[in-house]
């Protein structure tokens, strides 16, 4: 199967959500709300598709400094195409974009928990969540 991987592409954002849903990355994401899904493609800073003909099947979503380190937020692979090495792939050509040095981070979604450490990501149990709307979540005052 001939799968482009671009990060070039202008992805819509019925596009990416209708992918989204495609994958087990929309139980957790804002599927429907298409405003804060515009601003998630529109503010991420490095943005990997694949794409089976005209068809998105994978997105690896990334916010980075490309010298240091980039937060993968978001790797989603239609679950048709998972198994296949598409998520895999997408990480490689991220990589390839950021510098030598720079590390890649990632919060593994719960059923992907078990992917990460066959790519040779290192679990880190230092992460720390700050949602909005829950208690600590305030303005920092000036």
């Amino acid at each position: 199967m001939d799968i482009l991987y671009r990060d070039d592409a202008d992805i819509s954002v019925e596009t990416a959500i209708d992918l989204y849903r495609r994958s087990t990355l929309g139980e957790r994401r804002p599927v429907d709300r298409p405003d804060i899904f515009a601003g998630m493609l529109k503010n991420a800073n490095l943005l990997i598709s694949a794409w089976h003909g005209q068809h998105l099947v994978g997105i690896a979503r990334s916010l980075t400094d490309f010298s240091y380190v980039a937060y993968l937020a978001d790797l989603a692979v239609d679950a048709a195409y998972q198994r296949q090495g598409i998520g895999r792939r997408l990480i490689q050509e991220t990589r390839q974009r950021l510098g030598r040095e720079c590390m890649v981070v990632l919060l593994a979604a719960p059923k992907a928990n078990a992917y990460y450490p066959k790519l040779g990501f290192e679990h880190n149990p230092r992460a720390w969540m700050l949602r909005s709307g829950e208690r600590g979540s305030r303005p920092v005052s000036q």
